[in-house]
This record gives C-alpha cells, sequence and structure tokens, in this order.
C-alpha cells in the first residue's frame, strides 16, 4: 500500500481542529474527515469516528497496526506543514 496523494484543508476558526485531511492510497481509495487536532502534547492525527448513542466515538476507518499508522500520520503532518507555510508565505 501507497499514500498516493495528501490534501489537507486548513480550519480557519480558532480552536483545537487545526485541518481536515482526505489521503488517497494506491490512486483507487479514499479515506476522508482526517482531523489534525492540537493537544496537550502537540498535533496529533485522528481518525474519521461517529459518534455512537452512548456519546463515545468510533473510529470509523483506522490503520490496524503501529506501521501503517505512523505512515498515515508521518504523510499527513508533512503536507501539513507544507500547507501551513504556504499559507503564511501568501499572508
Amino acid at each position: 500500500m501507497n499514500i498516493t496523494n495528501v490534501r489537507v484543508r486548513l480550519v480557519e476558526k480558532e480552536g483545537r481542529m487545526k485541518a481536515v485531511v482526505s489521503v488517497t492510497l494506491d490512486d483507487c481509495f479514499v479515506v476522508h474527515d482526517i482531523r489534525i487536532i492540537k493537544g496537550d502534547g502537540g498535533l496529533f492525527v485522528a481518525m474519521p469516528s461517529r459518534r455512537l448513542s452512548t456519546g463515545e466515538f468510533r473510529d470509523i476507518a483506522h490503520p490496524i497496526n503501529a506501521e501503517t499508522r505512523k505512515l498515515f500520520e508521518d504523510a499527513i503532518l508533512e503536507e501539513y506543514q507544507k500547507v501551513l507555510e504556504e499559507s503564511v508565505e501568501q499572508v
């Protein structure tokens, strides 16, 4: 599996959510609504999730091992930094 495209949309509103991301795998499968969140320990990647009737959240799609999670996080955060730098340059 290869990540063939990462599209980052910055969130303009103030708050913990910094961006919404779509990741394309092997030019044939897309995962939308991945979020970049600023937490107490820095930025982290939150997979798309749904709120259950109990109020807790459950991931809809997610990596099933640490190696794949790292692949996703590295690609997403790298593209986020590029988009963030480009947006600052345009101001």
